[in-house]
């Protein structure tokens, strides 16, 4: 997989005199040049980084540098100040185009050497340098702007090995010019190399505070000459950062390698330590350190990231999308998601992909496929559904042990890890990994008992299941009171787990079991002892005894034939049973104690009520009296604007009418209807017989809609012209006289005309359905000449009612496809196609003076010949 550059922007600051932010880093590494018999010859080497933009103080001219005998109570063996040999820079001349506002990267490192002979001790020595201050604003450092810095090395002596002063350091050899972006993957080396061949290893430790303000230093000293006595504190963290986790929880360093890897924190600086531990033949020798301030970038990087996705196990679909950081760099994806068919691709920036079946996938993701700054990475995706987590469990009792029971299925693989919690909140240790674990929970209440298991194909889930720890076992009876027959048998019935004791022990069977058969002579109270694993619950059950029942039935009643009546009783019965006496009736239930009954004819009803073989009768009669008659007949239709008699019959003694509006008489069976609108006319009859409701009967005039006839406008015709005429408003027609018509009967009829008529006027009768009538009349005038249009040579547009208006009179004619008016200039001053529509001497809001005018025509006769006039 290609990466796109990943950096760190190095940023450590030193502060020199009055707080000038300026060291960005540092470090000491000593070589052996020489030794002889308990004597040892070292070129030491302090390495410190300056940023090349920093407004603060250049590097010191000097550094003053002690070393510590750590056999002798740490005691100062050495001390002097050393010149500064030389500065280097160190500079990031072209960040990669696919980084988008990468940081200026630049340093200057300066060197401080110098060489020094000590003798072997037991415990070795320590070199030390101390500088104030870090900067301000540090990520996580507490108060970084009083917090020094201190820069070691630590040289072995003879009592973990005895060839350990004859050692050269380790030293780092990471490049130090490299950038990274906030909340981006990135790598940072800090491997180092040792002269020796000594095993090294890696971890994040102590960065070290040293000079300035801060308790445990040299009080109020930048530059502290010498050193102050190790051992040295640890820098003041923020929490949630560590030494061990200076970048957070997503940044881990390999303990073999000293690489740096993982998601770089939010943009800000951070002080990191990388301790490199040397081992000579397994036996640990000394520990150097790098002390940096890392500075982490607002920028973007055009990467392709994919973080791990787990087995889906619920389907065949996934989503899938970049996981690295957006950036406006990336302007195109691609994806293959790895099934060997060339169509399974896209180019979405976060598709998603349903497989065509089970298994492992190598997907894979291309940004900017073929651009700059292209990138790419792959993934495995494991597909394997039909995952159903699920346990379940037996036990009810706090003392008692819980039985839980895995019920997890998997079609792919093998369920093969549990982790159980039990959700008992009074130890740390309700936990379990096995299939079919139990635990015993130490009192009451309801707990949340939660199962994560997996299986061999990466499948992962968890279910959860609420449970109720009683502080007795579940214990319920069938009913707590009854009512039995003196020397009738019952039978008890209790639902539970666990042995059962039933007292008294007089006159019951079975009474070591759940559902015991009693026979009591008088009421008793009978006890329901339940024994589940020494867990003990108890309940009862109050059996009454009588030696006969009651039953008493409503009394005899009437109602209206068929109409339904509830049946009472009063019993102290518990079964019921009731019968029918006759053809006519029936009963929603009988075997409740109130039933409804339905009667077409005069029935008895029987009662049996009974308990147990206790047992009492009663009966009731139900006569039915017929409903009163009421008869009106079949619905009528009238026209609109007239009226109907109605004629109207009953069986009863006397009648009412709704509504009583629009009737000419209500106290008649025979009144006259005038409804304006559809009206349902109730007609309710009585009697005096025993039925007390009405009889009813409606009918519902029907008001048609008010004919409107139209037989079209005046017209004119010349002779031998058809006309089609179009008459409404009716269902049937009749036309007269029938003059020219070739069929008077129907709503179109056409009509054509001899020289015997100049005008013939006709009347059209329209009729409904059910011969609502209504007329109109239409004037026909026929002209004794060929088609023609008739205009005046003349009119006067003065507004006295007489030849104001100039306009065409067509006969014959089809269509008029213009009628046009020019003055004497030529100016057209009126323009119309319509018949009869003309002219009246304005133009423009202005009447026209009198004058000279030309028109002009053309029209279609009814044959279909043009016809030209001017």
């Amino acid at each position: 997989m290609k990466k796109a550059i990943l950096t760190l922007i190095l940023s450590l600051f030193w502060i020199f005199g009055a707080f000038a932010a300026h060291i960005t880093g540092g470090e000491v590494y000593y070589t052996l040049t020489s030794s002889s018999g308990n004597n040892y010859t070292y070129h030491v080497v302090l390495k410190l980084f300056r940023d090349c933009f920093s407004n603060g103080a250049q590097l010191d001219p000097t550094a003053s540098i002690g070393i510590f005998d750590r056999s002798n109570s740490n005691n100062m063996v050495w001390n002097q100040a050393v010149p500064r040999d030389r500065i280097v820079t160190l500079n990031l001349g072209s960040p990669s185009p696919c980084i988008q506002n990468p940081p200026q990267v630049c340093y200057q490192v300066g060197y401080y050497e110098f060489d020094v002979t000590l003798p072997g001790t037991g415990q070795g020595y320590i070199i030390s340098y101390q500088r104030c201050c870090r900067i301000a604003g540090i990520n996580n450092l507490v108060g970084s702007a009083n917090v020094g810095a201190t820069y070691t090395a630590e040289i072995p002596g003879t009592d973990n090995i005895a060839s350990g002063p004859q050692n050269s350091s380790a030293r780092f050899i990471g490049t130090d010019t490299v950038i990274t972006c906030a909340n981006n993957p990135f790598t940072y080396s800090f491997a180092a190399t040792d002269p020796d061949g000594d095993q090294l290893f890696y971890t994040f430790c102590n960065a070290y505070p040293g000079g300035g303000p801060v308790a445990g230093t040299c009080g109020t000293c930048s530059t502290p000459d010498p050193p102050t006595t190790p051992p040295y504190a640890s820098v003041p963290y923020n929490a949630p950062y560590s030494a061990s986790s200076p970048l957070g929880p997503l940044v881990t360093i390999n303990a073999n390698t000293g690489l740096i890897t993982g998601t770089a924190p939010a943009a800000g600086i951070y002080v990191v330590t990388v301790c490199v531990t040397e081992r000579r033949n397994g036996v640990f020798i000394a520990r150097q350190r790098k002390d940096l301030q890392i500075k982490v970038g607002d920028c973007n990087i055009a990467q392709a990231l994919l973080n791990p996705r787990p087995t889906t196990c619920d389907g065949f679909t996934m989503n899938f999308q970049n996981d690295a950081p957006p950036s406006p760099l990336i302007n195109s994806y691609h994806w293959d998601f790895g099934t060997g068919n060339a169509a399974d691709t896209s180019n979405l920036a976060t598709p998603s992909f349903t497989f065509p079946d089970t298994g492992v996938y190598i997907v894979k993701l291309v940004t900017n496929r073929n651009q700059q700054c292209s990138d790419s990475t792959t993934i495995p995706v494991r597909i394997y559904p039909g995952f159903f987590p699920g346990f379940i469990f037996n036990g009810n009792c706090f003392n008692n042990p819980f039985m839980f029971t895995d019920t997890t299925k998997t079609l792919y693989g093998l369920v093969d890890s549990w982790s159980w919690n039990f959700g008992d909140l009074t130890t740390q240790d309700d936990t379990s990994h096995l299939q079919g674990p139990s635990w015993t929970y130490p009192g009451a209440g309801t707990v949340t008992v939660q199962l994560i298991v997996t299986n061999s194909k990466g499948c992962i889930d968890t279910v959860y299941h609420d449970i109720t720890i009683l502080d007795k076992p579940s214990l319920s009876l069938a009913f707590q009171d009854t009512l039995i027959c003196k020397n009738d048998p019952l039978q008890l019935q209790a639902v539970g787990t666990g042995i059962f004791s039933w007292t008294p022990l007089t006159n019951i069977v079975n009474a070591n079991t759940a559902n015991p058969t009693v026979t009591p002579p008088i009421d008793t109270w009978y006890f329901v002892d339940l024994n589940e694993n020494g867990c003990l619950n108890r309940d009862s059950v109050h059996v009454r005894v009588v030696s006969s029942v009651t039953a008493k039935v409503m009394n005899d009643t009437t109602i209206c034939q068929g109409d339904p009546i509830q049946l009472r009783l009063t019993t102290d019965g518990l079964s019921f049973n009731w019968t029918i006496g006759g053809p006519g009736g029936s009963l929603n239930d009988p075997n409740i104690q109130n039933p409804i009954a339905t009667t077409t004819s005069t029935t008895k009803y029987y009662i049996n009520a009974s308990i147990g073989t206790c047992r009492a009768i009663d009966s009731v009669q139900v006569t039915t009296i017929p409903y009163p008659g009421a008869s009106l007949g079949a619905d009528k239709a009238i026209c609109y604007n007239t009226s109907v008699q109605l004629n109207a019959s009953i069986v009863g003694n006397r009648f009412t009418w709704t509504p009583a509006k629009y009737l000419s008489d209500t106290t008649i069976l025979n009144p006259v209807a005038f409804p304006p609108r559809t009206t349902t006319y109730i007609l309710s009859a009585y009697d005096n017989l025993g039925c007390p409701k009405p009889g009813r009967d409606t009918m519902t005039i029907v008001v048609n809609p008010k004919i409107k006839a139209f037989a079209g406008n005046d017209t004119t015709v010349v002779i031998g012209q058809p006309l089609q005429f179009q008459g409404t408003g009716g269902v049937n027609y009749v036309w007269s006289p029938t003059t020219g018509l070739n069929d008077p009967f129907i709503s179109n009829p056409i009509g054509i005309y001899n020289a015997s008529n100049d005008s013939v006027r006709y009347k059209m009768i329209a009729s409904d359905a059910i011969g609502c009538l209504d007329s109109a009349n239409v004037t026909v005038y026929v002209y004794q000449t060929l088609p023609y249009v008739f205009v005046p040579t003349a009119f006067t547009p003065n507004g006295d009612g007489l030849n104001d208006i100039i306009r065409p009179i067509a006969v014959g004619i089809q269509k008029i496809n213009y009628f046009s008016i020019y003055n004497r200039w030529g100016q057209m001053v009126y323009y119309t196609t319509q018949n009869k529509t003309g002219w009246d001497g304005v133009l423009k809001g202005r009447p026209q003076a009198s004058a000279v005018y030309v028109w002009m025509l053309s029209a279609i006769d009814y044959l279909g010949k043009p016809l030209f006039l001017k």
